[in-house]
């Protein structure tokens, strides 16, 4: 299930974002406590640009609701860009292609058009996750050398 983000959720996503590997292809580290609570206060309070909102989610199991997770996309107009991360334990399973694709089918009943990913070109399986939710790979590339996919293929 996909609970918006609270600051407070920092506490539960310590953990769940403390293994190195989760960085081996957007690099940085692991946050502490205090570095996240920060990021999701910001998150929470959203953007200056007045044409963007951001939109966070932790993804959480439906049994236990502890946090796994989480997806995220920052909209403009008729267009989102996303991302998602499962934590180590939980990968492998499809919780990252569920909570991905549902998040994609509610940005659409919102009128995006448009969906977009930036993904490590190695990064295999958020590419899988990125075909799921009917992303494809563009020709483009990011300043970081993630290829973006997107809903429409340009």
């Amino acid at each position: 299930m996909l609970t918006p983000l609270h600051a407070d959720d920092a506490t539960e996503m310590v953990a769940v974002l403390s293994d190195a590997s989760l960085y081996t292809f957007t690099g940085g580290e692991a946050p502490d406590a205090d570095v996240l609570r920060r990021r999701y206060e910001s998150q929470v309070a959203g953007p200056s640009d007045a044409s963007q909102s951001w939109r966070n989610w932790i993804i959480r199991l439906a049994d236990s609701s502890a946090a796994i997770g989480y997806v995220q996309a920052t909209v403009t107009a008729e267009s989102a860009d996303v991302a998602w991360v499962i934590g180590e334990p939980w990968q492998g399973i499809g919780y990252a292609t569920e909570a991905a694709v549902a998040m994609c089918e509610w940005l659409r009943r919102c009128g995006i058009t448009v969906v977009s990913a930036h993904i490590h070109p190695e990064h295999v399986a958020s590419g899988r996750v990125a075909s799921a939710c009917g992303l494809s790979p563009s020709d483009r590339f990011d300043a970081d050398g993630e290829r973006v996919w997107t809903t429409n293929g340009s």
